[in-house]
């Protein structure tokens, strides 16, 4: 079992920055993929980030390439997803999710929500214009 608690959302100015954490239990954290998702009301869950579990090989969606950075620490079993320059279309509940589905080395973590197997309970992240 991994439990996933996120924090770190909060309200920002467009142009400002914000550091969520996903802080894991579970000892498979630090073998698998990890990835960020958020959600804004009315649309449907998005893949934001992810990365393998040595946290050498990363994958974003454009709309955030060059503006987000995930990363990891497995001694402290928690997952970080750096936004800068945030843009009021940035406004999401973001969730962490773990993807046990495959735990390669190289493997980034799938685009697909589906494919993760455990999800935090989200932090909300508002960027005002």
């Amino acid at each position: 079992q991994v439990q996933l608690v996120e924090s770190g959302g909060g309200l920002v100015q467009a142009g400002g920055s914000l550091r969520l954490s996903c802080a894991a239990s579970g000892r498979v954290f630090a073998s698998h993929a990890m990835g960020w998702f958020r959600q804004a009301p009315g649309k449907e869950r998005e893949f934001v980030a992810s990365l393998n579990w040595r946290g050498d090989s990363t994958q974003y969606a454009d709309s955030v390439k060059g503006r987000f950075t995930i990363s990891r620490d497995n001694a402290r079993n928690t997952v970080y997803l750096q936004m800068d320059s945030l843009k009021p279309e940035d406004t999401a509940v973001y969730f962490c999710a773990a993807d046990l589905k495959y735990n390669g080395p190289t493997y980034a973590g799938s685009y697909s929500s589906s494919d993760y197997a455990y999800w935090g309970q989200g932090t909300q992240v508002t960027v005002s214009s």
